[in-house]
This record gives structure tokens, sequence and C-alpha cells, in this order.
């Protein structure tokens, strides 16, 4: 987790820093009505030391910034874990995801080891989906849009939180869409599988993927649940920001149980199995090609450049496309090509490819596309593969 710079007073609305100490357990007692409120942490740090903050009620009060100054000093300085979740909240105004899942605790009282890292994956799995969702709904992505996701989520900090739980910090910009998703996609898997385990039927699945649930997703549920006795997800928006439309302002959190596994995985294979695969046509360069011998069909593994939301695929051509894929390669040019994505590949693999044409583009692109190619080829049977033994 990257460091948190101690935020600027002088930019810290009072009414927020007391919004974040009450969601993160500090208690308040004492204070001047309308003027300021003493707050305690929610236990005692280590060595008996305790904190007390004041927090003026509005900026208003006289000495607002200096009391607001020395209560962030005394929350960097603290041993509460609450007090960093605090100070992340107000250095950047984020939404708060969090997970937990109820298991043994390992032999010295803590979290084991692995234990923690299923928790971490099971998130970062939950928050891709979330990602992919904001960029369209699908019952399965595979590896459309995942590099756009990913960079999106570039910002997102995760801390460790008391009792071996995780909560991720969603920037409001740009990730409030990624936690707006979420809220709607987490609920509506919950009801699907009620659903599910009340009538047996799988159609609220179906219908769920136009709220954000997806493989994806209910593939980082199992594993948030698996293992465990239980698991949980809650979220809560930043003070600053407020509510989002369409949303509760205290959203319940929704917990799943092992016995809602069954489900989960029915779902995983559905969505696999029914999203169908999806016409299109790609312009790519060719990194690499194979075929068994000097005639025949071939594969090619194409670097998409435009008309596929995936980074590369994959193709196999018959004998004369191939040669013009291993031709185009050689001159340093990408080629066409129309074909199917098939989504049991991760939509990787594209099928009923046709219409292979070379593609001229301007010299600065050939140049790069030839430096590349020379940097891929390793020897001269790479030749050979591409054009043939007598071309």
């Amino acid at each position: 987790m990257r460091p948190i710079d101690e935020p600027d007073p002088g930019g810290v609305d009072p009414r927020v820093l007391g919004a974040l100490l009450a969601r993160h357990g500090w208690r308040r007692h004492g204070g001047a009505a309308g003027r300021y409120s003493r707050w305690a942490p929610p236990g005692p740090e280590p060595g008996g030391r305790g904190t007390s903050l004041l927090v003026p009620d509005s900026r208003a009060f006289p000495d607002c910034e200096d009391l607001i100054g020395e209560a962030l000093t005394a929350l960097a300085r603290s041993g509460t874990p609450s007090a960093r979740e605090v100070l992340t909240g107000l250095a950047v105004p984020s939404d708060e995801i969090r997970w937990w899942r109820d298991v043994p605790p390992g032999p010295s009282g803590g979290v084991p080891w692995p234990v923690q890292e299923q928790l971490r994956s099971a998130a970062r799995g939950m928050l891709l989906a979330g990602a992919l969702a904001v960029r369209g709904r699908a019952g399965y992505h595979g590896a459309r849009h995942r590099r756009q996701a990913q960079a999106s989520l570039e910002n997102v900090v995760v801390d460790g939180a008391p009792g071996g739980g995780l909560t991720a910090f969603l920037p409001v910009d740009p990730g409030r869409a990624v936690s707006v998703c979420l809220y709607h996609a987490l609920y509506a898997a919950r009801e699907a599988v009620d659903y599910q385990r009340a009538t047996g039927g799988m159609e609220a699945f179906d219908t769920a993927v136009e709220a954000g649930v997806s493989r994806e997703l209910t593939e980082a549920l199992v594993a948030l649940v698996r293992g465990t006795e239980g698991a949980g997800v809650a979220l809560e928006w930043s003070p600053a920001a407020g509510t989002p439309a369409g949303c509760a302002a205290r959203p319940e959190p929704v917990e799943f149980s092992p016995g809602d596994l069954p489900a989960l995985r029915e779902a995983t294979a559905r969505y696999l199995a029914d999203e169908p695969s999806v016409p299109v046509r790609i312009t790519g360069s060719v990194v690499r090609m194979r075929r068994s011998g000097p005639r025949g069909e071939g594969t090619v593994r194409l670097r998409v450049l435009a008309g596929a939301d995936v980074r590369h695929v994959r193709v196999t051509l018959d004998e004369d496309a191939y040669r013009t894929a291993g031709h185009a390669h050689l001159v340093g040019l990408p080629i066409r090509v129309v074909g199917r994505l098939e989504s049991r590949g991760g939509f990787r693999r594209l099928t009923d490819a046709s219409g292979v044409v070379p593609v001229q583009v301007d010299e600065a692109v050939r140049d790069r596309l030839l430096k590349s190619m020379q940097e891929t080829i390793e020897n001269a049977d790479f030749f050979e593969e591409a054009c043939g033994e007598n071309d």
C-alpha cells in the first residue's frame, strides 16, 4: 500500500472529519455544543496512552484550522488502526468497501497468511469485476476491457482492517462509478442466490447481468466465501461527496454463507457457457506465427490495434491467408481479418477467420512494427514458418 500524506488542515471540512471518526468507531464525548466536540478512539492505544481529539463543529469556529491541524497530527501519530483509515478518507474523498471472512484464528490467535492472501485476491477480483461492468454489461468479460479496467483501479488504496478484514478506498473521482456498480451488483447477486435456493431456478442470474453481475463477480464471491463460515461486503459513501443517486444512504452489508456456494458456482459456469461469441473486424500486427510444416494452415498471434477490446488474439488461417500474414509481417504492415471472438478462450481466440489483407500505415507506425519484428525474431526458422520454405 502506498503511503498517505497528512491532509492539509485548510482543506479539511470538520463535518467530514467528524463523520469519518464516527464511521470508524471513534466515540464522541463532551465538548461545547455548537462549537467543538471531543473524540476518543475505539479502544486503548498501545502502552495505555489515550488519544483525545478536539474537532470544531464548523469552520466558523475561530481556531478551526489550528484544532484540525492538531487533530490530524494526533491521528498520524496514533497507534489506533482506524486512525490511518480516517486520514486516508480525508486525503482523497473516497468511497469505502470492506470485506471480512469468518475463519478460525491461527495458532497465535491471528489471521493465517494464506487466509489473508485469499481475502486480498477475492477483493481484487471483485473490484475488477466492478470496473469491467462499468465499461459494459456482460455475463463474461474475459479479456475484453481488462487493461482499461485495471488502469482505472490504479489509485485505489487497500489496507488491512481491524479483525483481519480488508478495506479499499475508491477515490470518488474517478472511482465512484465502480462503487455504484458494485453496490447494485452485490445486492442483485444476493437476490439471485436467494431465488435459486428457494426455487432451483437460475433465471435471476440472467437478469442480474444488467445490474453488473458477471462470471468475474461470482468467481470473486466464491473465492471470498470458500473455506469460511461466512463472509460479507459493506460499502460506505464518501461523506464529502454524499450519497449517489439511486443508492441507499447507509447500505446494509451483503453477506454470503457456504450454503450459497453451489448457486454461485452454477452461475459461474452458466455465464461462461451462455456468453455468445462476438463478430469483429480486427486490425492487428503479427507477433507470432506457427504451423506444423511448410504447407497448410497455421496459427497466428495478433497484437490488436483496432476492432476489439482485447490486447492479443490467436487465429487459425488457411494456407493462403497464413502466407499473406507472413508477407505483411516481414514488410512491417498489420493485417485486417474478419471473424468471431470466442468466449470460451476468454475472448482471446478468433474463429471463422476470412478476408485477411495487409493494411497500409504511415512510415512511423511501420518503422515501429519493423523494429518490433526484429526484436521478436530469434532465428531464420521464423521466416520458414511465416512464408514456407520455397517463398
